[in-house]
Formats: structure tokens, sequence, C-alpha cells
């Protein structure tokens, strides 16, 4: 018997210092988790403000393209506009050329008219010559008329090609202006296209500097998700433990009690068996030694209170939420009847208590403030990769979960916990 209270003394003290240790190692775990939801939520922030930053550089270098193709647009016109100004001229400089050169004929076939006339006695003696040769009046008129109509012939051809020349020229000289100022237009364009350029280039090297240190943050954010479903590993490792050192504890008890109602019962045995000696001489009548009654509840385990003790409002919301359990899940809904998506469910079920939380899991992650998974309460917000739930107590979520199940209930540690999150 002494072996056995014994054996029952070392293991109520091995489960004892089983537990210290646990609760050391828990105590431990909620500030290595509470440090790593921390630094991921800093991490996931850091990677929005870099992906938004390199979006705005990718803008910036987008304009800077249009802009660019705009330019580059603008001197291929202005390029076939100096070839086509540039064929003008040369055509307006073939016209100037041609007439010039019929000018200076017609100048030296008239020097060498009048040069005749003079050598064979004068411009007027060749025209009188003309008149006396002239046969009658009419024919005297005739030759006349013949006279005028030569040199008003040779002045108006010789104005026609000079004034021919001079159009010819004007011309070519306006084309030549306006193709200087293409040709300086198209210079400026295609320093603003080198300007754009070494723009694009630089603004490349920005966003592939964006590019490194989104990479950075991106892993960092992966090495604190790594973290925490490790954490969550441990924690769910030791609520094992815990439940099967309860269990033990429990085995241990129940066999205490029974080696103490074997002690009782083999006392109340000798008590009997010494009354019966003592009243032998009442054999006869059959008395019986009052059997004491002891109470077996006294040394009975005592069921710990369920309740968690949580507020009246958190459990207000956990009842609440479970009503609409079975109705479906819809993508981007917020109806708790009609369907909802799981921020939506816990943004509308806060919603009813006059409690506004963000629309977003992701912003409903960064709510309220963090509690460990040990001390979750009802009405807490359970926060996941991507996905939000309410606990209900006793290791449960409600959640709207997927199309195919819509709302239902699920053990809380179904996936990796990134936060807990206490509003009430």
């Amino acid at each position: 018997m002494k072996k056995k209270i014994c054996a029952a003394l070392c293991g109520c003290l091995a489960l004892s210092m089983c537990f210290s240790t646990f609760a050391k190692t828990k105590e431990q775990l909620k500030q290595e988790q509470a440090e790593s939801q921390k630094n991921l939520q800093d991490a996931e922030g850091k990677v929005d403000a870099i992906a938004e930053e390199r979006q705005d550089a990718e803008v910036s270098m987008n304009a800077s393209r249009e802009e660019l193709a705009q330019v580059l647009a603008n001197v291929n016109i202005i390029e076939d506009e100096i070839e086509d100004k540039t064929a003008q001229i040369e055509e307006a400089q073939a016209k100037y050329d041609e007439a010039a050169e019929k000018e200076e004929k017609q100048y030296e076939a008239i020097k060498k008219r009048i040069r005749y006339m003079y050598e064979n006695g004068g411009a007027d003696a060749s025209y009188i010559e003309i008149f006396i040769q002239a046969g009658n009046f009419i024919d005297f008129l005739n030759k006349a008329s013949y006279a005028e109509q030569l040199y008003s012939y040779d002045r108006e051809l010789l104005e026609k090609y000079r004034n021919t020349k001079e159009e010819t020229k004007a011309s070519a000289e306006k084309l030549q202006a306006e193709l200087d100022e293409m040709t300086e237009i198209k210079s400026t364009y295609e320093e603003q296209s080198s300007e754009l350029e070494e723009t694009i280039e630089k603004q490349k090297a920005v966003v592939e500097d964006f590019d490194g240190l989104l990479s950075e943050a991106k892993a960092d954010a992966s090495r604190y998700r790594q973290e925490i479903q490790t954490q969550n590993a441990e924690i769910r490792a030791i609520a094992a433990a815990e439940e099967a050192a309860a269990k033990k504890k429990a085995e241990e008890e129940a066999r205490k009690k029974a080696e103490a109602e074997a002690k009782k019962k083999a006392e109340e045995e000798a008590r009997k068996k010494a009354e019966e000696e003592a009243s032998k001489a009442a054999e006869e009548s059959k008395a019986s030694t009052p059997e004491v009654e002891y109470d077996d509840d006294e040394e009975g385990e005592s069921d710990e209170d369920s309740s968690s003790g949580s507020g009246t409002s958190g459990s207000a919301i956990a009842s609440y939420a479970q009503q609409f359990i079975g109705n479906p899940y819809v993508a981007g809904g917020t109806s708790l009847t009609n369907g909802c998506d799981c921020s939506g469910f816990t943004m509308s079920v806060y919603a009813h208590f006059g409690i506004s939380i963000p629309r977003n899991s992701g912003a409903q992650a960064a709510v309220g403030k963090a509690v460990s998974y040990s001390d979750a309460k009802a009405g807490d917000i359970v926060c996941y990769p991507g996905h939000v739930g309410i606990y209900i107590g006793s290791g449960m979520i409600v959640h709207a979960s997927t199309e195919a199940t819509g709302i239902k209930i699920t053990p809380a540690t179904y996936r990796s916990i990134t936060t807990i999150r206490r509003i009430v």
C-alpha cells in the first residue's frame, strides 16, 4: 500500500513538473508568436508599399514610352514631309533652270537680231526697208503689223521667261525656308527622343531596383510565415501533450479514488468484524453494527467551469454568427442570408452589434489587439493567409468557407494561423 501511495505521489509530482514546463514553453511561444506576427505584418506592409511604388514607376515609364512613341511618329511624319518638300524644291529648281536657260537663249536671239539689223543699216533702216518693199497700202499695213508683232513677241517672250524665272526662284526660296523649318523641327524631335530614351533607361533601372527590394521583402514575409507555421505546430504539439497529461492525470486520480475506496472498504470490514466480536452476546438478535456512510463524492474530481470567462458581447457574437450555418458562400458578398465571403461574414456579424471593422481579410488582421491561440476567446477573429473566421470556443471557428460548403464550423487549427484579433 505504501509503495502505491509513493508511486501516486511521484506521478503527481511528475505531472506538476510537466505542466510547469509546458506553461513556460507556451509563454515563450506567446512572445515569439506575437513578435513574428508583428514582423509578418510589417513585412507584408513593406511588400505592399514597394509594389505600389514599383507600379507608380512603371506608370511613369509607360507614360515616357508613349511620349517617345508620339515623338518618333512625329519624326517619321516630318521626315516624309521633308522628303516631299525636297522633291518640290528639286522640281522648282528644275523649272527655274529651264526658264533661265530659255531666257538666256531668247536674250541671245534678240541680241543677234539687233546686231544683224545694225550691221545692215541699223534697226530703223531694217524696219523702213520692210515698209518700202511693201507693194501696196494693205501690204504696208501687213508689214508694219508684222514688225510690231515681231517686236512685241521678242519683248513678251523675254518678259515671260524672266517672270517664270523670278516666280520659280521665289517658290524655291519659300520651299527652302519651309524645308529649313522642318529640318529644325526634326532636330528638336530627335533631341526630345534622345532625352526620353535616357529617361526611360533611368526609370527602367529604378523599376529593376524595386524588383530587388520587392524580392527581399517577400523573402522576409515568407520567413516570418514559416516562423508562425512552426510556432503553430509547436502550439498544437503542446496542446496534444497537455491533453495526454490531463488524461494521465484523470487516470491517476481515478486510480487514487479506487484505492481510497478499497481502503475505506477494508477499514469498514475490519470495523464490522470488531463490532461483531464485541456483540457476540447479542448474536441471536442479529443486530448489526450500523454502517457509517461516507460521501463518495468528497474526494471526487470537480469539473472545471466550461465557461471561458469571455465577455458577454464576445459570446453573443459567436452565438449570433452560428445562426447562419448552412447559408451560401458568395465571393464579394456581405449578406448573412443570401451569401457572403469570409471577410463579408465577419464584417456583417460585427455590424449587427454596431461594431465597424474593415471589409477585407488583410485589413481585419490588423484591427483590435493580437492574442495568442491559447488565450483565444469566443468572438475573437482568427486570421489565416487570405481568410478569416470567428472563434466560438473549444478550438472551433464558424466561417464562410467555400462555395461548396458555405458557412460552417471547422477546427481553428485546420490551417496555419497568422494572427488572432480581439475586438471586444
